[in-house]
């Protein structure tokens, strides 16, 4: 697959740069992939800041939509993967002042965890912060819970509007609750005519036969709700507004703005033939159009395919539309034509550097080291698998982890609670999008249960190792069952726990343990996915167990052999 890049590990920044370098409105932070409205005000003048951000893959999205009157910062992770804790922080930090900021999230875990974090980091500093969250995708009205559907690309007019509203000097509570409003005001969905490539994948996720299409997928690459034969655009047009209908979101006499938005490698000519169905269709069931717009706005890498979204709309939302704004990407106008035919900072190191290194501390690195290597050597398989069910990141993921992991010094593992510390830092920092967060948090609940403790039992590392499963449980709400890694992690520590308590020794308990977080992995192939992005495609996920889960039964295997 030919891509005009340098290096697919460089992709985002050099991207960023460009888009900077041709927007003077905008800068970009040194040591963080953030973009930053140009020409703030001194912190205390500050209006209230408006951000969001995600995995890059989306652009014009979201670097795009920086400028006054819009974004005053957009966060960008690696391609699909969340920005890191760290990078969104970083954001706050350099934009918001005593007004506050308010942060928008698209309903993807990774996205909730890493900017909620950053959003209680920024409290603790005293940066007042508001988090909304936008869950539009309609296509999962049958799927999950309306809490759990996707953020996708009518994000933009929640930015919009926020935007709009903080620009006019509102305080952090009204531009947050503007903000809300257009969220539960938004209905979208997207259909695809084929895959998309990651740069650092280089093939497609998935393959349609010539005459297939994917119906009610998200904005990562991955499949959708189902798949269907491919119809015209007038057809594929409604069946969308249809299935926003049945959601009971739309009715004679609203009033709407609509965004027909292109996924990566639709031309203008087909958007605006979707355009013309989507007004048409509307205005034909008594919807009045107030504002429309056509082109690629959020998109998908280089998928081929649209998506709609629909909000609806009184005078004063209207009015924070129409304000002007200096947002490179933002479409301006969307008059609709009535008369169409004569007659759009680093957070400071959890990890000290300590003087000696303990016996348990140095079995650890050693065990790490062996642990980083069999991830990284692991890349294909885990990347196949999360191409199934995800939006196959999860091997680069684990290979960037196990990289940071491998380049920490050997001062780090000072003890087996520094040591452990250590690794939880370089994985919240190498991998932003789920992963990270779960394995710093379950790597962090350990290091405490063991602090201070020079050479830890076998009983108290597997205290531990119980600990820090459950946090990773607590922070994602994942229980035994749901198709996760807690499937392979939970019988794995719990079996560890148990044996040792019976008597075995240390290594039988171990490969019992073993044995028991790979049973927990396999035992995923049946099981019907209920969090994360395999949830979305319900018993489509079944028969192919969970990459995160295969991942933990990788280094559990790897542990036994050192």
């Amino acid at each position: 697959m030919k891509k005009l890049i340098n290096d697919p590990s460089t992709v985002v920044r050099d991207m960023l740069e460009g888009v900077v370098a041709l927007s003077p409105s905008a800068v970009l932070l040194a040591d963080e992939n953030v973009v930053i409205r140009s020409g703030l005000p001194e912190s205390g003048a500050r209006k209230v800041a408006v951000l969001s951000g995600g995995g890059s893959g989306h652009e014009p999205a979201h670097a795009g939509y920086v400028g006054g009157g819009m974004l005053t910062a957009a966060v960008a992770g690696d391609v699909f993967t969340s920005p890191s804790t760290d990078a969104v922080l970083a954001g706050i930090r350099a934009s918001a002042g005593p007004a506050g900021a308010l942060v928008i999230v698209k309903n993807y875990t990774g996205d909730r965890l890493n900017f909620g974090l950053a959003a209680e980091l920024a409290r603790a500093e005293g940066i007042p912060v508001e988090i909304v969250v936008v869950a539009d995708d309609v296509a999962l009205k049958d799927t999950v819970p309306a809490e759990r559907r996707r953020g996708i690309a009518g994000t933009l007019l929640v930015h919009k509007l926020a935007g709009a509203a903080a620009e006019q000097g509102l305080s952090l509570e009204e531009v947050a609750r503007i903000a809300r409003s257009a969220a539960e005001n938004l209905s979208s969905m997207g259909i695809s005519l084929g895959s998309c490539t990651l740069p650092s994948v280089g093939k497609p996720g998935y393959v349609l036969g010539e005459q297939e299409i994917e119906v009610g997928l998200g904005i990562h690459g991955e499949q959708g709700v189902r798949r269907m034969s491919i119809a015209s655009a007038d057809e594929l047009t409604a069946l969308v507004l249809q299935t926003i209908e049945a959601d009971g979101k739309l009715k004679r006499d609203d009033r709407v703005v609509l965004l027909v938005n292109g996924l990566g490698s639709t031309p203008p000519m087909e958007l605006s033939i979707v355009a013309r169905s989507a007004v048409a269709y509307l205005e034909g069931m008594g919807v009045t159009v107030e504002r429309a717009w056509a082109g690629t706005f959020l998109s998908a890498l280089d998928m081929p395919g649209f998506s709609l979204s629909v909000m609806h709309v009184d005078d004063k939302a209207l009015a924070f539309v129409d304000a002007p704004t200096g947002a490179g990407a933002w479409p301006r106008g969307g008059a609709v034509n009535r008369n169409r035919v004569l007659q759009s900072t680093t957070v400071e190191e959890l990890v000290s550097s300590p003087t000696k290194m303990t016996a348990a501390g140095e079995r650890l690195r050693r065990a790490t080291a062996v642990v980083a290597k069999a991830l990284i050597a692991s890349e294909p398989q885990l990347t196949e698998l999360d191409s199934i069910t995800g939006d196959g990141d999860l091997g680069a993921s684990m290979t960037r982890g196990g990289e940071a992991v491998l380049a920490l010094p050997k001062e780090s593992f000072g003890d087996f609670a520094e040591g452990l510390m250590a690794i939880g830092s370089a994985m919240r920092k190498a991998i932003g999008g789920s992963s990270g967060p779960f394995y710093a948090t379950g790597l962090l609940r350990a290091s405490r249960q063991l602090a201070g403790v020079e050479q830890p039992t076998a009983a108290q590392m597997a205290e531990a190792f119980v600990a820090a499963v459950a946090a990773v449980s607590d922070l994602g709400g994942a229980k035994p069952g749901d198709r996760t890694m807690i499937d392979a992690l939970h019988p794995a520590a719990q079996t560890f726990q148990d044996k040792l308590a019976e008597g075995l020794a240390v290594d039988e308990a171990w490969k019992a343990a073993v044995e028991a977080g790979i049973a927990g992995a396999e035992a995923t192939k049946t099981m019907k996915p209920r969090l994360g992005r395999a949830s979305y495609l319900g018993e489509r996920a079944v028969g192919y167990p969970d990459g995160g889960a295969v991942a933990v039964s990788i280094w559990l295997k790897a542990i036994e052999s050192v």
